[in-house]
């Protein structure tokens, strides 16, 4: 391959505006920078954005802390088990261990790459609590299957829906299905971002009650109530041995504006997507499964598999689009693969057949809404080249 001349492009980016901007200047002249007034109205405005006003939406330092704080109020601890995928970042299973209870991790559907629902009820014994799906890629798992089994089973299920927004589900918007706890993420490089942070939500009152709590120390009463309250107001107690995982004022300033943008910013990713299916649509690649009819899928990553036909290997692939400067990653390294988890549970590959087959050959390539067709364009030229196609 020719040494390549033009500017880099990275894997992802970030779409900052002015109006992000401006709110954030205006959250430091106002003197409140922690929680307080913008994280309240990003909460009130998630809430509205999902469409069902018997939500409650909770803003956090990020998806993990979110999903820690949903475990958590959920009840469990050790002697508990709960079933994920082995496909998916650590975050998702490690804060099962954070609480003391066992992650039992399974297979994924070939197709979909999201949790297998027939894996997920071999994999129930009497210690079985919960089920956290994964949305991999922002594509929905098969919520109506897994709600039914959990159902069935009297299992609680938290959606890790870091990927998701605005993903839907049989016409609804995932943070409004019938699971316990759906959370989101707005790392710097999901559909919408604050930098760091996440929402969780949950129609589940005495939930969401627990959630609150935990989320500022096992405070009774929230920093910002007791700070700007007209009246003395200083007392409050420690009712649990809570964790620090609130939202600032600055970054829930950005997730404000960003949230106004996720449509939009859906409808671009989309549009690339779409370029992309047709510009690979020739090379020896398996392209990203597609939504259910009448569905959405967020985009928040483009995950090609190399087929059989594909010359070289994988590493290969991705070491000569890096030097034709194209960014690109792979989601994920499977959990049975990682030290921690393959040790402590004594995994091997072939558990995981179908994650491992498509660990070994998936990609990630460039998807972010500052893109343009032209850069798709781009990526699938140099990766035809990469291809000898």
């Amino acid at each position: 391959m020719t040494p390549n001349t033009l500017p880099f492009l990275p894997f992802a980016l970030p779409e900052i505006g002015q109006d992000e901007i401006d709110e954030v200047v205006d959250t430091l002249k106002s003197g409140w920078v922690t929680t307080g007034p913008k994280a309240k109205r990003f909460e009130a405005d998630f809430t509205e954005f999902l469409g069902d006003a018997s939500l409650h939406s909770m803003a956090v330092n990020s998806a993990t802390a979110g999903l820690h704080l949903a475990l958590e109020a959920l009840g469990i601890g050790p002697g508990d088990e709960v079933i994920t995928t082995t496909h998916t970042f650590t975050a998702t299973a490690e804060v099962v261990r954070y609480l003391g209870a066992d992650v039992v991790l399974v297979d994924i559907d070939p197709a979909t790459l999201c949790i297998d629902v027939a894996a997920v009820e071999a994999a129930i014994t009497p210690r079985t609590k919960a089920i956290v799906p994964v949305h991999y890629a922002g594509l929905a798992a098969d919520m109506p299957a897994l709600l039914a089994l959990a159902k069935s089973r009297g299992l609680k299920v938290v959606e890790d829906a870091a990927h998701a927004l605005p993903t839907t589900c049989g016409g609804q918007l995932v943070g409004t299905l019938a699971s316990d706890v759906t959370v989101f993420s707005f790392y710097a490089n999901k559909t919408i971002t604050t930098g760091e942070g996440g929402m969780v939500v949950t129609r589940d009152a005495e939930l969401a009650s627990r959630i609150r709590v935990m989320r500022l120390h096992g405070m009774s009463r929230d920093a910002f109530d007791r700070f700007t309250a007209k009246v003395p107001s200083w007392y409050y107690e420690i009712v649990a041995p809570g964790f620090k995982y609130n939202l600032t004022d600055i970054a829930a300033a950005l997730g404000i504006h960003q949230l106004r943008r996720a449509r939009a910013f859906q409808v671009q990713r989309q549009l690339l997507a779409t370029a992309y299916d047709q510009a690979l649509a020739a090379l020896p690649l398996l392209l990203p499964p597609r939504p259910q009819p009448g569905d959405m899928h967020s985009w928040h990553l483009y995950v090609v598999r190399l087929t059989d036909a594909a010359p070289g290997a994988r590493d290969d692939f991705i070491d000569k689009l890096f030097a034709a400067g194209i960014g690109c990653s792979v989601h994920y390294i499977p959990l049975h693969l990682q030290p921690y988890w393959r040790d402590r549970y004594g995994l091997r590959a072939e558990q995981y057949p179908h994650s491992q087959h498509a660990f070994e050959r998936l990609v990630s390539l460039p998807m972010y809404s500052r893109m343009t067709v032209a850069d798709v364009a781009r990526v699938a030229q140099v990766a035809a080249r990469a291809l000898g196609a």
